[in-house]
């Protein structure tokens, strides 16, 4: 093993020019090399006294990456989260709380440690971040990062520009090194423990301190630089014991300098990874879905139902509101075709009185484009935006794009619909379902001009107030087809939003997340059991939810399972909790509140579908039920804690019954507006019937918990506090309690140990 001094003086390099050889990488040890060939006068006694005075072993040097898949001198492998090749960024919320991690190791026994380095959509490192062993025996790190900073604001919101700044493709590198000081402490403490070979080891670790404090990388100031070259001299003090002389090197204040501004030998940095940051309610969002047609909707003397428009509809604003919602989703507003029309449930034939399906678009009157007349003009539907916007709540406008067979685009685009033999349109078909009264577009013909069309479409609403859309079917459209409109619409309007109603395959869910669907419908009205729900809750809630942001609901206009239907009130509540706080995005389709639960005999959705038809409804019920002040209670709690925003801290907690299932949130403290670790722990019984008890297991030490004693829980719904440990005893009857949503109530020492345990 070549020594330091002897690896500096056959490359006529000093200690710093060494250092930042070291640093700099291959075109500056290039330049050295090259000097280093010159004929060179000899070394005057000022310039020797220069040169390093202690000796040890050469440290670990960069070697060049020239071409991907060149490993450098430390080996970083299997970066997470990645997916297609790094084909499609990562997305986060802005602010939001997430994971990466990577294997970082080198050769033989050398130690090595890892950072996590995050640069903005301009370049700037934002953040040097040490990362923790996850696995040793995998050399696994990890680290939680955020990128800007977590916000409330909407689009129209005073100050949202300097949030629209911070949004964009973010990068995270990760940097590995030698841990020089680490392996030599570790071996070090065993030679002067068995008094082997203690000289040459406090020898070199002398030198390795004098040469941290000439290190550029290590970022020292200069009462940083005197306690390592003071360290590194009283070590060479062979008057003194081999222990005392190791205790200079082997304390808290080198430990400190250790985990603050390491010696980083070798170093070595990966690829760039992107992560696109959106904004906010991209991630975290709570829907709130009403037809406008039955706000306000009332019962004449004649006995006709009278239906509501824009100006009533503001009730169902204000509802959401009250509820705690922040976004409002409406089923298409257009106006709704004649022929075929469908009559209640899906009919084939409707009355005269009967008012359609709003996914029947397009009449005489106009397409996508425009209003129904029934509901308004164009400037009620901006009103009604601006009254949404004041109350704080966005608007999201369904966007089905299938035509009425009355439809302008029939006439005025026949090539953009497909014909059958005999020269009719085709209408929409999912044998046996038929929907005559629904003509689904071609994309084979025209993809382009049905672009554009459908680009001039959504920038008309979104001047008109709408910042969200969520889209209808759309994995019955090509993919790439949505890729293009999507991108766009947001080069023009970056806030927009969308949300993918695809119920469907998911290779084909997951390739529309990649095409720019910010959120999507998904499987969870049909995950009911304890095993199915955990499987659900990690695949939600893990690497997936880097590229997938499901959104839980546990009905829509289309979906009524039978857990809800035939399970009342508590299966209910049962569902509100599990969708508020197993996923940052939830969302209630309006009703729910009065268990509208009366399910068709021939379809797993409601009777008297509100699809085909105006709802009266007596909103005061809702007080005597109980949902409304649940749901409010919810909305509540995710607002107070930030634990609730992620898609990457869930943590299944084991439950001894399979009817309970548990869960723990956990936001670090570095990433909370108080600076303190916000952890929620949610208890749900899954059986709407009957009493379930269990035991609940908490990994203390995992979390972060304390582990000598009890810690105090308080129920964020009830207001009930106990104390817990590692096992505990839960008791929920869903006549009384169908859940608990515990939050960890520490005081300020137990959370900073609680934070050192998470260092």
């Amino acid at each position: 093993m070549r020594t330091f001094l002897a690896y500096a003086r056959c490359r006529n390099v000093s200690d710093e020019k060494f250092h930042t050889m070291n640093r700099y990488g291959s075109t500056t040890e290039r330049k050295y090399r090259k000097k280093a060939t010159r004929t060179r006068k000899p070394r005057t006694a000022r310039q020797t006294s220069k040169l390093p005075t202690f000796v040890g072993e050469a440290p670990a040097t960069p070697i060049p990456v020239k071409e991907a898949g060149q490993f450098g001198r430390i080996n970083i492998l299997n970066f997470k989260p990645t997916a297609e090749d790094g084909v499609y960024a990562a997305r986060v919320e802005i602010g939001e709380q997430f994971t990466v991690s990577a294997q970082v190791f080198m050769e033989g026994r050398a130690k090595v440690g890892a950072t996590a380095v995050l640069k903005n959509p301009r370049g700037r490192i934002m953040a040097r971040v040490p990362m923790q062993v996850e696995n040793a025996g995998l050399d696994l790190y990890t680290v939680n990062l955020q990128a800007g900073e977590h916000s409330t604001l909407a689009p129209w919101d005073e100050g949202f520009d300097d949030v629209k700044k911070q949004l964009g493709n973010w990068k995270v590198a990760i940097e590995g090194w030698e841990d020089s000081y680490g392996a030599w402490l570790h071996d070090a403490r065993i030679k002067v423990d068995v008094d082997s070979d203690v000289e040459n080891t406090l020898t070199s670790g002398a030198e390795m301190l004098g040469r941290w404090a000439g290190t550029r990388d290590s970022n020292l100031d200069a009462a940083q630089r005197k306690t390592l070259r003071d360290a590194a001299k009283q070590m060479m003090d062979t008057t003194l014991d081999a222990k005392t002389r190791l205790g200079f090197a082997d304390n808290a204040e080198i430990e400190a300098l250790h985990e603050s501004n390491p010696l980083r030998d070798g170093l070595t940095q990966s690829a760039d990874h992107v992560f696109h940051v959106e904004r906010p309610k991209s991630s975290f969002a709570a829907w709130y879905q009403f037809f406008p047609r039955s706000e306000g909707a009332y019962i004449d003397e004649n006995g006709k139902k009278v239906q509501g428009n824009f100006h009533t509809a503001v009730s169902g604003l204000e509802r959401a509101k009250a509820e705690g919602f922040n976004i409002v989703y409406l089923p298409p507003i257009f106006p709704i075709g004649v022929t075929n029309r469908k009559g209640p449930d899906g009919a084939l034939h409707a009355g005269p009185d009967d008012p359609g399906s709003p996914f029947g678009i397009g009449s005489e009157l106009g397409g996508h484009d425009t209003v129904d007349p029934l509901l308004g003009t164009m400037d009620d539907f901006k009103a009604f935006c601006q009254r949404a916007h004041e109350l704080g709540l966005e608007v999201a406008l369904d966007f089905a794009l299938q035509c009425s067979p009355d439809h302008p685009w029939v006439k005025e685009h026949p090539n953009w619909f497909r014909t059958k033999p005999d020269g009719s349109i085709a209408y929409a078909e999912n044998p046996p379902k038929k929907y005559q009264d629904i003509y689904p577009i071609d994309f084979d013909n025209d993809l382009e001009g049905i672009e554009h069309e459908v680009e001039r479409i959504m920038n008309l609403w979104i001047d008109a107030g709408v910042t969200i859309f969520r889209v209808d079917n759309p994995h019955t459209k090509p993919v790439r087809f949505w890729q293009d409109v999507l991108a766009a619409v947001t080069k023009k309007h970056p806030e927009v939003l969308f949300l993918a109603e695809a119920f469907t395959r998911p290779a084909m869910v997951r390739a529309l997340s990649y095409a720019g669907f910010t959120q999507s419908h998904c499987y969870f009205p049909w995950r009911n059991t304890r095993e199915e729900l955990e499987q659900f809750l990690q695949e939600t809630n893990g690497e997936g939810g880097f590229y997938q942001h499901n959104t839980f609901w546990p009905t829509t206009p289309d979906i009524l399972t039978a857990y809800v239907r035939d399970g009342g009130v508590a299966a209910h509540a049962i569902r509100a909790v599990l969708a508020a706080l197993g996923s940052p995005s939830w969302g209630i389709y309006n009703g729910y509140e009065l268990i509208e639960n009366s399910q068709r005999s021939d379809a797993e959705e409601q009777s008297q579908n509100e699809k085909f038809e105006i709802k009266v409804r007596d909103w005061s019920a809702a007080d005597k039920i109980g949902i409304s002040e649940l749901l409010t209670s919810l909305n509540d709690i995710r607002s107070k804690h930030v634990a609730t925003t992620s898609y990457h801290n869930l943590t299944i907690l084991p439950s001894a019954n399979g009817n309970v299932l548990a869960f723990a949130r956990q936001t670090d403290a570095q990433f909370t507006p108080d600076g303190k670790t916000d952890t929620l722990i949610v208890v749900v019984n899954l059986d709407p019937f009957n009493q379930q008890q269990s035991s609940i297991h908490v990994d203390a030490e995992a979390l972060g918990l304390p582990t000598d004693h009890p810690y105090h829980v308080k129920d964020q719904l009830t207001g009930r506090e106990y104390d817990w440990s590692w096992d505990n005893f839960v008791s929920l009857a869903p006549w009384a309690d169908v859940a608990h949503v515990f939050h960890v109530e520490l005081d300020d020492d137990a959370d900073a140990d609680s934070d050192e345990a998470n260092e």
